[in-house]
């Protein structure tokens, strides 16, 4: 059984759920998780779990969840995982705390795609959050964009991260999409000016937590009339900020997650787009608009066949077999992450490429070890990718950065490339093995 994960599926926003309650501790936790359970079953849809995940993966049912908090309890506490087999994805987490720690039941819930979100599927999902927040008190419990959330600085705001785990959702920070505020909150604020809060839906819980929803659809939360609504709501809430910088805020928020088309050069493109989608999805879109800004060196790792430094070691063939040994090396690191290691093709110098940004490779380990292991396993794989695939030829000599790749009417330096490529994380892309390649095969003749 495999679950789907966000890994599997292209980049997109999400809607994410934080909610932290109490609970009755008294009384048994399958009578007391009944509540949980049947508002998720009543108003989830089609992102409804089919697995939970407790010591290992079971098909959803309400006994596999029971034998999973079972089997995950640990002295006071059991976390177990629910998730789906099929799109939509979901990444689900009940948390549960037993005396003499404070009971306590903690949900984090992210449901991809964020466009699902729409009339219908919103509504259902306000209505399982007001049955949870009405069954079990919350301080506060908020639903949000990851996008904006991530915008936002949420849930630090701005402070650093002891602050915030000290102070906690101590003041109203953010209105997000769908907000529930706890007893604190509302006497901070002051009830009857919470419940005139003006939003898409204002409710008073029957614990005496306000439920509040800023626009009708989750999915269009940075549209313009969203943003507008969401900007009364909060200045209502904190009268002392000005509702024209808030509302800028929220515009600048808006324009940042705008969808750019991307542009990227073409020898570089299927990796640059790898790297965009790596990127936190508040960020995807300037990152595009950056990588379509910017241009890769021409590679000057290269010489007129006819100026190409001759041989100068004895054993020709030897050099040619330690340069595949190197090679190996490289597909000796590699191999586990990168499977495609092992073709030596244009596709896999991308793969590499990639995994070395991935990890921050040049950053990430010592550069005695990056200079004397790494580099030469990278100048010598590259080498032995332009030999298969462009009909190369070695062209040994003494010093390995003066070794070349005879390729039509040029001779290309592979270590030389390597040497520069490993100087950083930036440089894996202004020097990539893919864009040498792509060059190299143009002029081959």
């Amino acid at each position: 059984m495999k679950v789907l994960s966000f890994h599997d599926l292209s980049p997109e926003d999400q809607l994410d759920l934080r909610f932290e309650g109490t609970f009755n501790s008294q009384i048994s936790p399958e009578r007391e998780l009944e509540p949980f359970l049947h508002a998720l079953e009543t108003f989830a849809g089609n992102w409804m779990p089919d697995v939970v995940k407790g010591k290992r993966l079971r098909k959803y049912s309400r006994a596999a969840l029971w034998k999973a908090l079972e089997e995950k309890r640990d002295g006071n506490g059991a976390t177990i995982g629910l998730y789906r087999t099929t799109a939509p994805a979901i990444d689900m987490t009940l948390r549960v705390w037993f005396p003499p720690e404070e009971p306590e039941l903690s949900i984090g819930l992210s449901v991809q795609p964020l466009s699902l979100f729409t009339e219908g599927h919103s509504r259902s999902f306000v209505d399982m959050v007001r049955a949870w927040a009405s069954h079990y008190p919350t301080t506060h419990a908020k639903a949000n964009s990851l996008a904006e959330n991530q915008l936002a600085d949420s849930p630090w705001y701005g402070r650093d991260m002891q602050t915030a785990i000290k102070e906690g959702f101590d003041r109203i920070y953010e209105v997000c999409w769908l907000n529930v505020f706890g007893h604190k909150l509302v006497e901070m604020v002051g009830r009857e000016r919470m419940l005139s809060t003006p939003a898409h839906r204002v409710e008073e819980l029957p614990n005496g937590s306000i439920l509040l929803v800023t626009w009708p659809t989750a999915a269009s939360f940075a549209a313009e009339g969203a943003r507008q609504a969401q900007a009364r709501a909060h200045v209502h809430l904190r009268p002392e900020l000005d509702f024209d910088t808030v509302l800028r805020t929220l515009r600048e928020r808006s324009a940042a997650l705008v969808p750019v088309e991307p542009r990227f050069h073409p020898d570089v493109a299927p990796l640059l787009a790898r790297v965009v989608d790596l990127a936190p999805i508040s960020e995807r879109e300037r990152k595009v608009a950056e990588f379509n800004a910017w241009q890769p060196p021409e590679p000057d790792e290269w010489l007129p066949a006819d100026a190409a430094l001759p041989s100068d070691v004895p054993d020709p063939k030897a050099a040619c077999e330690r340069y595949s040994l190197l090679a190996e090396h490289l597909v000796a690191l590699m191999h586990t992450k990168v499977s495609s290691v092992f073709q030596e093709t244009p596709n896999s110098l991308t793969d590499v490429d990639f995994q070395l940004w991935r990890e921050d490779f040049p950053r990430v380990f010592e550069r005695r070890d990056i200079d004397e292991r790494a580099v030469p396993a990278v100048g010598g794989y590259l080498g032995q990718v332009l030999i298969r695939n462009l009909s190369g030829q070695w062209i040994p000599r003494m010093k390995l950065e003066e070794a070349q790749v005879r390729v039509g009417d040029r001779v290309w330096l592979p270590f030389l490339r390597a040497h520069r490529y490993m100087r950083s994380r930036q440089s894996l892309v202004d020097f990539s093995l893919t864009q040498l390649f792509r060059v190299a095969e143009r002029h081959r003749g």
